[in-house]
């Protein structure tokens, strides 16, 4: 299962984007409000719970300075991850585009697909507020 956000204009040069995006404690400020737990449980790893869901835990997978951050699920069980691809515009603005691969079988992906899409949606638009 593919799906990608739309292209976000972001306020801050891509050097500034990726500094923000590698420190794991801001993606609580890019949470939508329903979230009910946010902890970090170590430099590279971090747990949410939004309302009604359960706790799902991320880990940095992959780091390519001013371009790409990677997350991963932390579980087997559910593989998939979350990438945040990072283009400078100029030296004010840049865009980020999220992007959501993960391998469910199809009742899953369909049961998930809304759901994920709106996440998504709410990260990339608090992304723009930062």
């Amino acid at each position: 299962m593919h799906i990608e956000s739309p292209k976000k204009t972001v306020g801050k040069n891509k050097e500034e984007v990726y500094a923000f995006l590698t420190d794991l404690q801001n993606f609580e400020k890019l949470m939508p409000e329903s979230i009910d737990k946010f902890e970090i449980l170590d430099e590279d790893t971090f747990l949410f719970a939004l309302n009604g869901m359960p706790q799902i835990v991320l880990k940095r997978k992959e780091q390519i300075p001013h371009e790409r951050v990677v997350l991963g699920a932390a579980s087997e069980k559910l593989p998939f991850t979350l990438s945040a691809h990072i283009e400078g515009i100029d030296v004010n603005s840049s865009e980020v585009t999220l992007s959501f691969e993960g391998e469910f079988n199809a009742m899953m992906a369909m049961m998930i697909k809304n759901p994920i899409t709106n996440f998504m949606a709410t990260l990339s638009e608090n992304l723009t507020k930062i």
